[in-house]
């Protein structure tokens, strides 16, 4: 009899574990990131390759950093969402090219209805993604105006996450 106890125990607790993971939200995974400072960057801008852009150079607002890329086939839902997002100027979008070629990322934008981001840089090794912890195109980070981290969007921005988490962070981060 209790040959037979010990397996069943395992067995409830790993049927346990099975349950509340199937439950989780994949893309809800927590970042170690949020309210610490963003990672500090200085890159190549993708449309003009002779000048950089700096995090430092966004002090002081709130805004959104999107990272992209021409091979991502989930951007390509999202692109529609931050275009619109761009035409109301609610919050800036800064965009990082991600492990793509700076031609490919041009042209992708120009096919894809126009650019909604202020300025996109270009992060042809993943570095910049390394240091954000990155795990995947698109993710986006909502920047408070002291150059922390308030937020992390696994997966495409879509109108629902939009409505119901993103702008009233934004709204909030930015009435502080």
């Amino acid at each position: 009899m209790m040959r037979f106890i010990w397996p069943f125990i395992v067995f409830v607790g790993l049927a346990g574990f099975l349950y509340v993971g199937l439950g989780l939200n994949p893309h809800e995974v927590p970042s170690p990131l949020i309210n610490k400072p963003a990672p500090a960057f200085n890159l190549t801008q993708l449309h003009d390759p002779s000048k950089q852009f700096t995090s430092e150079e966004m002090k002081g607002k709130v805004w959104l950093l999107n990272f992209w890329a021409s091979w991502c086939a989930a951007c390509q839902g999202e692109h529609p969402v931050l275009l619109a997002l761009s035409r109301k100027n609610i919050v800036p979008i800064y965009g990082v090219d991600y492990k793509d070629n700076p031609m490919d990322g041009e042209g992708w934008l120009a096919r894809n209805g126009g650019d909604p981001y202020t300025l996109i840089v270009t992060d042809p090794s993943g570095r910049l993604g390394i240091d954000y912890g990155v795990y995947g195109v698109p993710e986006t980070y909502v920047i408070d105006k002291q150059g922390m981290i308030r937020y992390k969007q696994i997966g495409p921005v879509t109108n629902q996450n939009l409505r119901e988490t993103i702008l009233p962070l934004v709204a909030e981060l930015q009435a502080k």
